[in-house]
């Protein structure tokens, strides 16, 4: 027998709270928060919110449970339950929105998504309980419900203010463009041709191959390198802005968290803009392609660079390595230009 099959005992209520769900978790992804007049105390913020993250976990599990194995719950249990899983879900979302922008927009941006994730992971379980014949406790269901657990374990990890959360989009970046600097440098490690072992190339040394969109030039590699260093350069900003983060970042003022948001903001365009660089290097190398995004990265490095100089984690000892990258940037960005327009 399956859930849906009782509509007037417990199908029904299930059904209006996975529409509630949906629409609360909706309200979440795109909604903006309630900006307080008064004193924001985070802390208190933290022990409310995983109160309430705790009571969806334990509802979700009540809930799994009360539709493991027949008989069904009765329509007054079905009730209960439904109100008290929709109880559990509104009271995290209306704790969510507590938290104002001023405390910072990354921070902000991670507890949204956090939420999100418990909040699709309960209209998941609710979907399954209500699509699943009630014969014993299945497969779909027990991911389900995992799948709500996880979403909740989540917050014990989240970033507790503003610089933490910085610290964990520089950490995501980093890693990104380290990537695709190793990726790179193993291509041009293994072979001449990067597709030799792809294509067949049973030719002669009386008829070498003669379509070059296969593989690198002379002038196609020292391109490469030269775009290498651009990389590099931008893998060395996210680093020492890093340490920076770590050593001098404040959030206690305004003024200091939007520096801190702002610095988030462009460094999420560090990775792509690596990433796009680095995919057109590969053959065959389209040179007004690689001048195209060696500006657009460079660009947006000294963009990057200037931003770090006028923010208050810049002392003394930042600004010579702020000026060397900024002098690193340029220098590698005329190399590429240079080796471009040369003949072959």
């Amino acid at each position: 027998m399956s859930a849906d099959s009782c509509d007037g005992n417990v199908s029904l209520p299930l059904r209006n709270v996975l529409n509630s769900v949906h629409c609360i978790r909706d309200r979440v992804r795109d909604g903006e928060s309630n900006e307080s007049d008064g004193a924001f105390n985070l802390s208190n913020f933290w022990e409310t919110l995983n109160q309430a993250v705790k009571a969806v976990s334990q509802e979700a599990t009540k809930l799994s449970l009360a539709f493991s194995r027949p008989p069904l719950p009765s329509k007054q249990d079905g009730e209960k339950l439904s109100e008290s899983i929709l109880k559990s879900v509104l009271t995290l979302s209306t704790v969510y929105y507590w938290l104002p922008k001023s405390q910072g927009v990354i921070l902000r941006r991670q507890i949204r998504d956090a939420t999100v994730e418990v909040l699709e992971g309960v209209a998941q379980l609710l979907e399954v309980i209500l699509s699943t014949p009630l014969q014993s406790l299945t497969q779909e269901q027990l991911t389900s419900t995992g799948g709500v657990w996880a979403a909740c374990d989540r917050y014990p990890q989240l970033p507790r203010d503003n610089k933490a959360a910085l610290l964990l989009v520089l950490s995501s970046q980093l890693g990104v463009v380290k990537d695709a600097i190793e990726e790179i440098e193993q291509a041009l490690a293994e072979v001449q041709d990067p597709f030799n072992d792809v294509l067949d190339d049973d030719q002669d040394a009386d008829n070498p191959r003669g379509n070059q969109d296969t593989y690198w030039s002379e002038k196609d590699r020292s391109v490469i390198a030269a775009c290498q260093g651009l990389m590099k350069a931008a893998a060395a900003c996210l680093r020492k802005l890093t340490s920076a983060v770590k050593a001098n970042a404040d959030c206690s003022g305004p003024q200091n968290v939007a520096q801190l948001d702002d610095l988030g903001d462009i460094s999420r365009d560090i990775s792509p803009g690596v990433d796009d660089l680095a995919l057109c290097l590969y053959p065959p190398m389209d040179y007004s392609g690689v001048e195209n995004n060696v500006s657009k990265l460079a660009a947006l490095l000294k963009k990057f660079l200037e931003i770090i100089r006028s923010s208050h984690m810049c002392g003394e000892s930042e600004v010579n390595w702020v000026q060397f990258l900024d002098g690193a940037v340029d220098h590698n960005l005329k190399k590429v230009k240079d080796l471009i327009e040369q003949e072959s």
